[in-house]
């Protein structure tokens, strides 16, 4: 079984498609490679952000982004770039799965928006891959 090792460009450039699954890629700087298993939303948990060290500084109320909107949302960090569900391959050691976000690529306007979407429509089950260009 020979495996083909694509190189994932290592300078900025623009996402026209989505990597295809089970593909395997070089990493950019080329430590390690990994398989593609789908792409994914990196979510930010609003609960992780921490407690005020001291009420009185806050004058005994409590920061309003603690209690109000959602729990989860779009990491702003990740927003502009492609995100997915891998399984690091690398040399000597078993294949880990994590998430892999790659800030070297950047999403065009038409992915992004099918990526991180808050349209009702995007959230229909068939909404499983951006449309094709015509």
């Amino acid at each position: 079984m020979s495996i083909t090792v694509t190189p994932v460009p290592a300078l900025r450039s623009d996402v026209q498609a989505l990597l295809e699954h089970a593909t395997v890629h070089a990493s950019p700087g080329g430590q390690y490679s990994f398989r593609v298993i789908g792409p994914c939303c990196r979510l930010f948990d609003r609960e992780e952000l921490p407690w005020p060290c001291c009420r009185l500084a806050w004058h005994s109320k409590e920061p309003s982004w603690r209690r109000v909107g959602r729990r989860f949302v779009p990491d702003l960090a990740s927003r502009r770039c492609p995100s997915y569900s891998v399984e690091l391959l690398q040399p000597g050691s078993r294949p880990t799965s994590t998430l892999l976000t790659l800030f070297s690529m950047r999403l065009t306007p038409e992915l992004q928006e099918w990526w991180y979407s808050r349209q009702p429509k995007s959230m229909v089950a068939e909404n499983d891959m951006p449309q094709e260009p015509s």
